[in-house]
Formats: C-alpha cells, sequence, structure tokens
C-alpha cells in the first residue's frame, strides 16, 4: 500500500515569502504576515500531519519575521537612547556656561 501524498501547506509558503519580504520590500507588513501565516500554518499542519507538509517552511518564515521585529524593536532602542544621551549632554553642557 502507497503512503499518501502529502501537500505542501499554502499558508507555510507564504509565511516563507512573506518573510523574505519583510526583509527586502515590505520591512513592518512582511514580517507581520509571516508571523501571523507562519503559525497558522503550523496549527493547520499539525491538525493534518498526514495531508499537510511545510513545517520547515513554516518556521522559516517565522524566524525571518521574528528576527526582522526583533531587530526593529532595538533599532529604536538604539535610536532613542542615542538621541537622549547626546539631548543630556547637551543640556548638561549648555548649563555649565
Amino acid at each position: 500500500m502507497q503512503a499518501p501524498i502529502r501537500q505542501t501547506s499554502g499558508l507555510a509558503i507564504f509565511s516563507l515569502i512573506a518573510g523574505v519580504l519583510g526583509w527586502t520590500l515590505l520591512p513592518f507588513l512582511g514580517s507581520l504576515a509571516a508571523i501571523v501565516s507562519g503559525h497558522m500554518a503550523r496549527g493547520q499542519i499539525r491538525r493534518e500531519p498526514d495531508r499537510l507538509d511545510g513545517d520547515g517552511l513554516a518556521i522559516a518564515g517565522l524566524v525571518l519575521g521574528w528576527a526582522s521585529v526583533v531587530i526593529a524593536i532595538l533599532s529604536v532602542i538604539v535610536f532613542v537612547v542615542f538621541f537622549g544621551g547626546l539631548a543630556v549632554v547637551l543640556a548638561f553642557l549648555s548649563q555649565q556656561h
């Protein structure tokens, strides 16, 4: 008897594509779409493991999406700390005179 043919989840493929787009053309929207569709794809694959494949694609999309979000948040923090520190230094120097 042949094993059933498993199809690759369309959501998993979309998650990977959106994750790549999150790093290139659509920084915020692509990452958000990759995260949402990646979680949806993994749930779909878990519910129907004999019919669907593509968990690795969904995980790759999730990693790309979350990595982009984390880097964006860290960039904002660095930006605020840098310019906030610069403002504090300039205020301190202006009080010295």
